[in-house]
């Protein structure tokens, strides 16, 4: 009786290796030698999305938060192009920002450390403008058309970091071989889409369709690329990770 506390917990820690412990094995050396100076760009962003909440929240800042980061489906695609980058950092105003800012803290650190800088901000982006680029397609389709709008969310303020965490933690799941956690990322944005059925859970569901056709080209370019230098390839079509 007195092993059978033993083997499971034996069992478990096998199982969380499985999954995390690449991804550990990546990140936490980096942090413990480093600490916050390892996450520019995750503190950055949590900085960046402090200020624009505090000042899209007062009388004297309002407009212009909306002038420069605030996009909908109606607006016209130059203008949403133009502010969609910026538009990551402008939280809600409705929604309680200090989740959302441990999340980017999170999210973004843990990418930035695993991923680097450039491919964070590149996956980020793709996530968040995949999301916008949907609402307009949902709403021009019109809601009697699979997967279209109605023309109410033409005028829905589609702004935030979300799109982009749920981006991230799927890619980095992948890239990490960390699938259940991914896999329970993409399970959580379906059921808060079956659940509540706004513009804002289809979106993070197009978020997370366009970062998993960018795993599925890097998985393409990564199996062609070790077929011609004759390099190993991982399960996930990766080369080894070394980290």
């Amino acid at each position: 009786m007195s092993t059978q506390p033993s083997v499971l917990g034996g069992v478990l820690v096998r199982l969380v290796r499985a999954e995390w412990g690449r991804l550990y094995d990546s990140v936490c050396p980096v942090v413990v030698r480093e600490r916050f100076r390892a996450v520019p760009l995750a503190l950055a962003a949590v900085g960046l999305t402090a200020l624009l909440h505090f000042v899209h929240g007062r009388s004297w800042g309002y407009g212009f938060v909306q002038d420069i980061g605030v996009v909908r489906a109606d607006d016209p695609l130059w203008l949403a192009l133009l502010r969609t980058p910026l538009s990551l950092f402008v939280p809600a105003l409705d929604l309680p920002v200090w989740g959302g800012l441990l999340q980017i803290l999170v999210v973004f650190g843990i990418a930035e450390i695993s991923l680097g800088r450039r491919r964070t901000l590149a996956v980020a982006y793709v996530a968040t403008l995949a999301g916008t680029l949907y609402a307009r397609v949902g709403v021009a389709l019109g809601p009697d058309v699979l997967f279209g709008l109605p023309a109410s969310d033409g005028r829905v303020v589609d702004t935030g970091p979300s799109a982009a965490v749920v981006g991230l933690a799927v890619f980095v799941g992948w890239r990490y071989r960390a699938y259940v956690t991914a896999a329970a990322v993409v399970a959580a944005m379906v059921v808060e889409l079956l659940l509540k059925e706004n513009l804002a859970g289809k979106e993070h569901v197009a978020a997370i369709a366009a970062v998993l056709v960018v795993c599925g080209v890097s998985q393409w370019r990564q199996r062609r690329s070790a077929v011609w230098t004759d390099a190993p390839v991982g399960p996930s079509g990766a080369p080894p990770i070394q980290s």
